[in-house]
């Protein structure tokens, strides 16, 4: 039997054809197709991502690791102990304390690194995106098929209430059969069982 994806969309979601979300036209057809709606999300994001993005994203990874993290302060650490040793033997280091040029090095650093990060950021919620539209429409398409079963399990049951129905009506017909054959028989027969 086919369905039209129109009547489908009216019944199930209670909308006209023309008012659905693409998803939506989407889900239904699948429906209507019998197919499950596979789309690999992750494949999508990476095919997607330009140089600059997947640039953004090494970085981003790699600013938020613990190799970052402990490179980082080793060179602090370098960099404090090698100026106070300078400074404490011949007076002349390069950058004597309060450590202005490695707190310059320091501020390049956090102004390039965080608009790297936002762009990571972004398309990760870009990504996010992609898997709740995906969700979505598995989730609809889930409801939807959830709704055809109770329709069948209620046609099921409409039928098997009719069918009771009629066998209880051929009973009743049989037992008032067997009553009026009783009472045409008289109270003899009555009294020999």
């Amino acid at each position: 039997m086919s369905v039209d994806p129109r009547d489908l969309a009216k019944r199930v979601l209670r909308r006209e054809w023309d008012h659905l979300s693409r998803s939506e036209r989407h889900v239904i057809e699948h429906v209507l197709e019998r197919v499950p709606i596979t789309r690999d999300t992750n494949q999508e994001f990476k095919d997607s991502r330009t140089f600059a993005a997947r640039a953004a994203d090494a970085i981003a990874a790699f600013g938020g690791s613990w190799t970052f993290v402990l490179g980082f302060i080793v060179c602090l650490v370098a960099w404090v102990a090698l100026n106070s040793w300078v400074l404490a033997r011949a007076r002349d280091a390069f950058d004597p304390f309060p450590y202005i040029l490695l707190n310059l090095f320091l501020s390049m650093v956090a102004a390039l690194q965080a608009p790297i990060i936002l762009m990571s950021q972004n398309r990760h919620n870009e990504k996010d995106r992609l898997d709740a539209a995906h969700d979505y429409e598995v989730n609809l398409k889930s409801e939807i098929e959830i709704r055809g079963l109770h329709e069948k399990l209620d046609d099921l049951r409409e039928r098997s209430w009719a069918d009771l129905v009629v066998m209880q009506q051929r009973q009743i017909q049989l037992l008032e059969q067997l009553l009026e054959a009783r009472a045409a028989a008289g109270p003899a027969a009555g009294s020999s069982v």
